[in-house]
């Protein structure tokens, strides 16, 4: 049989044309998306946006693009949230809680009268995915951290006004009578030990302490929840309802079987799980969740040539973190006052 050069050049060059045809299209249409917003676009009007996440808040996030136009988007109830394919092949789903600030994303939808964007897909690259996840790793509990201290600058500040108060009253017992004196020092003592364990307390606020730790188990090439991970699951929620200054630390891992990308894949889908069943089946917020993260098949706590070990490397751990400032006993600011048994008059 003769093979014909000619017809297998014709084929190469059209298949080389029908690769190229969607990144062409992509630029014309991202090029002609930007001269329009949310807010300046008809209701139900088709619009496509490309920029970056600015906020997030549990119902919509904000994109804004290169010109500096800010555009609000809602995610539609049938709305395809995933990573970007390549030209025979398919990203990959992720729920909407990876829609993290600092994401380089494009949106397609319609507007509504308000000018909200109602999203019905998503579409980001991994790369991109992994940078937003390091950032809000370490830009979220820098916040947090900042606003409970400011809290609690604001409690001092009132204490220490109260403080004033009282040592006024006790310098003029201490004029008044020789005998008021020692009461009056016992009671700037213990002002004084109130101050520095609040001071403790405000140094000890960047500091999260784990207070539980709980790994939940699964099958081989599955991140589908058990009933005895459930279980699990339920009774960690149930304990944090108790808790102050709480933030949930969700880590997935995967055993050896497998290659390393897709063991990654595979412990993100997991971690993603447990994180989809706290929040949905028992409200856990948002912001007591750090960003989840997939290990793959690193940090194995077990021999991965052995089918033990590598049951027991099939898991998601989940630490419960506390504030450790948060978590120590507020100091009595209102020391029991010593009198004597006389004052006298002046």
């Amino acid at each position: 049989m003769t093979f014909n050069y000619s017809r297998a050049s014709q084929l190469f060059t059209l298949l080389l044309l029908l690769a190229l045809a969607p990144a062409t299209f992509a630029q014309d249409t991202n090029n002609t998306s930007q001269t329009a917003t949310a807010q300046t676009a008809a209701r139900g009007q088709k619009l496509k946006v490309k920029g970056i996440v600015t906020e997030r808040t549990a119902d919509t996030f904000t994109v804004q693009d290169v010109s500096g136009a800010k555009t609000v988007v809602r995610l539609s109830d049938r709305a395809s949230v995933k990573t970007k394919g390549g030209v025979f092949s398919g990203g990959t789903s992720y729920p909407s809680t990876n829609i993290l600030r600092g994401l380089n994303l494009e949106v397609e939808g319609r507007t509504d009268e308000t000018g909200t964007l109602i999203a019905d897909k998503v579409r980001f690259n991994d790369s991109d995915l992994r940078v937003a996840r390091s950032l809000q790793a370490r830009v979220d509990p820098v916040e947090n951290r900042v606003g409970t201290a400011e809290n609690r600058i604001g409690e001092v500040e009132q204490n220490a006004s109260r403080l004033s108060g009282q040592l006024d009253e006790l310098a003029a017992v201490s004029n008044a009578a020789r005998g008021g004196a020692k009461a009056a020092q016992d009671t700037a003592d213990a002002a004084l030990v109130g101050v520095n364990a609040t001071n403790e307390r405000i140094a000890a606020l960047d500091d999260y302490v784990a207070q539980q730790t709980l790994t939940v188990n699964f099958r081989n090439r599955s991140a589908v929840l058990s009933r005895e991970a459930k279980e699990q699951l339920d009774q960690l929620a149930t304990q944090s309802q108790n808790a102050r200054g709480f933030v949930f630390e969700v880590s997935g891992f995967a055993s050896a079987e497998g290659g390393p990308e897709a063991n990654r894949r595979l412990s993100q889908r997991r971690a993603d799980a447990v994180i989809r069943y706290l929040v949905e089946e028992h409200r856990i917020p948002l912001r007591r969740i750090i960003t989840p993260y997939g290990f793959g098949e690193a940090q194995a706590v077990a021999d991965n040539t052995t089918r033990a070990g590598r049951q027991q490397n099939r898991r998601v751990e989940v630490r419960m973190l506390v504030n450790r400032g948060l978590a120590q006993p507020a100091p009595d600011m209102n020391p029991t006052k010593v009198t004597t048994a006389t004052t006298p008059e002046f």
